[in-house]
């Protein structure tokens, strides 16, 4: 009996302990304090107003809540910049009198990270994903917010991933 109580405290201490080096976000020891995101300018040739705001914002957001990291301004360890190169719809599937069923959205965004601490860990790299939606769909108000929900989950977590998971 006493056997399996040393055992159990064995199990758990290393347990308790393994979790300064990983966390469940899936970041190792992150050997930061603070990160800024700069804002991600539009520069794609379609301009949808406010999407960079909205891009910028869900970055910073899925930063805060995956880590312990602080969002500054400036003087950051971990910095985030760059921009939105493409941004457009295109049609996917045509039908049988060659109109579109189906359109695509596509986005791209260009990320530079810095990483004062380990400079190695610093890279520019592009990121993309898409939504399809029907064509008969406006693709305005709420259609578009869902869609940019969608593609900037993705990019933001891919980002996150390159950055700080090292996946």
């Amino acid at each position: 009996m006493r056997f399996k109580y040393i055992l159990l405290f064995l199990a758990t201490t290393v347990c308790f302990n393994s979790c300064k080096y990983y966390n469940f976000t899936g970041t190792g020891k992150i050997d930061a304090d603070s990160f800024q995101v700069n804002y991600f300018q539009n520069n794609a040739e379609l301009v949808e107003p406010g999407i960079e705001r909205t891009f910028t914002l869900a970055l910073q957001d899925l930063i805060q809540n995956q880590t312990s990291l602080s969002l500054t301004n400036s003087g950051a360890d971990l910095i985030y910049e760059g921009e939105i190169t493409d941004f457009r719809i295109s049609p996917m599937t045509a039908t049988a009198d060659q109109r579109a069923a189906q359109n695509r959205l596509y986005i791209s965004i260009n990320v530079r990270f810095i990483n004062k601490k380990n400079p190695e860990d610093d890279f520019e790299k592009r990121f993309s994903h898409f939504y399809d939606f029907g064509a008969d769909t406006q693709l305005a108000g709420s259609a578009l917010s869902t869609a940019l929900d969608e593609i900037y989950e993705r990019i933001t977590q891919d980002v996150f991933n390159e950055s700080l998971a090292k996946w």
